[in-house]
């Protein structure tokens, strides 16, 4: 029995984890930085370690001071959240060896679905659609335009190991491939330190949709249906809705079915994420799997009223899964935005500081995911978000009226953020409407003047 958890990681995640396992009745551990030593999940968790300083590098990177703070306060379990260590394949094998629970999947299914030529590999085998492109990575430039002239322009050269958008290099020719093709090799290399590449075929203006997988240790995958996470800049997401404006009832079955075989395929265990691109026709692509929970789980635990950080936590238990597909039902709207430390007005330049006033909204239906404070001081050491507002009702219209009401009343002073941006967005026809892909956000900052996010 789990009956004490690390929590390796910081911020609004690390606070979600600590008041799920007060619910559940678990003891906390929190490992910070030295930057972080004001932090709400410092504060709230039973125990707290530091581990370093304040750089990611010397704090929640640092897998050996991790597992020696897990040792020291005799944990049970880690629980890794989402960035930092969450998909490192070799730091859940060191908890595995440690005799420590990794709250997610093995190592080795990590290592397999975090290698994007293998985990689409894997998939395809299982009946799952995936986008044409190279059988694997593509070492030489000569090979990689012979495969982008046989799959057809435009290609997407995407790294082996990425994330986050970088390693990613969109080319229409021969001759923008050229450039291209080292550009993504040397991103990935600066990001991953692993410089392969492979190719697919760009499918242009899709929908970027993902399904929420659980699986138990006892065979059973389920989904929880999809999150449409077309909004976004420079493949950053900045906000999910479930479910899909765009998806049918039988658009969603098929899909889900396919999310359920790729988990199946891979053995995957605990909770995970089927990313797919959709074409304005409906056909759809596997592209990657997160191994881990993802930054919008909200969404899904809104419109399912399943909690996914404690289904996670039953799951690392060896418990079984107490529903069963057919159980699952969608019976709400929820919409997220990513609350940022970051200036849109000046071209999302990051704003770190100190925050004067904060006031996070309420009333039906409005849920706020935060760890900022009034007096509290954003460091500059990490991602800029800041917080998460998840609004939710019977329907879209009103989750939309929900969120624009409660962006309204959202108050962070003495920083930038990203409210007055929701607000445009949130105010704008074509995302009331419910007609956006993935090229939305560009659209959108052309025709928007600057000034109305100051």
């Amino acid at each position: 029995m789990i009956k004490k958890i690390l929590i390796a990681n910081r911020g609004e995640i690390a606070l979600r984890i600590v008041r799920a396992c007060r619910e559940l009745g678990i003891k906390t551990l929190a490992v910070y930085s030295e930057a972080d030593v004001q932090s709400l999940h410092v504060q709230l968790a039973d125990e707290a370690i530091c581990i370093g300083g304040p750089k990611g590098a010397d704090s929640y990177l640092k897998a050996d001071r991790i597992i020696a703070a897990a040792e020291i306060a005799d944990v049970d379990a880690i629980h890794p959240g989402y960035g930092f260590l969450a998909e490192n394949a070799k730091f859940a094998e060191q908890c595995e060896s440690c005799n420590i629970k990794f709250i997610g999947p093995n190592a080795k299914v990590i290592s397999m679905m975090g290698d994007k030529a293998i985990a689409k590999a894997t998939v395809s085998k299982a009946g799952v659609p995936i986008v044409p492109g190279s059988d694997g990575p593509i070492e030489s430039e000569a090979e990689a335009v012979k495969v982008a002239r046989k799959i057809g322009y435009p290609v997407i050269i995407k790294a082996v190991a990425g994330g986050g958008g970088r390693g990613m290099r969109i080319a229409h020719n021969d001759v923008s491939f050229a450039k291209e093709f080292h550009v993504a090799r040397n991103e990935a290399e600066k990001a991953f330190g692993n410089g392969s590449v492979y190719v697919e075929k760009y499918i242009e203006k899709p929908r970027h949709i993902e399904f929420q997988i659980l699986a138990d240790s006892h065979g059973k995958v389920l989904h929880l249906g999809e999150r449409d996470c077309s909004i976004q800049r420079r493949h950053q997401k900045l906000i999910e809705e479930a479910p899909s404006p765009f998806i049918t009832p039988d658009l969603r079955k098929k899909m889900g079915k396919a999310a359920v075989k790729a988990a199946a395929a891979a053995k995957y265990e605990n909770a995970g994420t089927i990313e797919f691109l959709v074409d304005a026709k409906g056909n759809f692509y596997f592209i990657e799997m997160n191994t881990r929970i993802q930054v919008e789980h909200p969404v899904t635990e809104e419109v399912t009223g399943i909690d996914l950080i404690k289904q996670q936590i039953h799951v690392a238990n060896g418990d079984k899964l107490e529903m069963s597909q057919g159980d699952i039902t969608f019976t709400k709207h929820a919409i997220e935005c990513r609350i940022n430390a970051e200036d849109p007005a000046r071209n999302f330049a990051p704003s770190p500081g100190t925050i004067g006033l904060y006031y996070s909204p309420g009333g039906h239906g409005v849920r706020v995911d935060s760890h900022a404070y009034s007096g509290y001081t954003i460091p500059p050491y990490y991602d800029s978000m800041i917080g998460k507002l998840i609004c939710y009702g019977s329907n879209r219209k009103i989750a939309l009226e929900r969120t624009y009401r409660a962006l309204n009343e959202f108050l962070v002073r003495g920083i930038k953020t990203t409210i007055p941006l929701h607000k445009a967005v949130l105010a704008d026809p074509m995302f009331i409407e419910g007609k956006y892909t993935t090229a939305y956000m560009e659209d959108f900052l052309k025709r928007t003047p600057a000034d109305l996010f100051a």
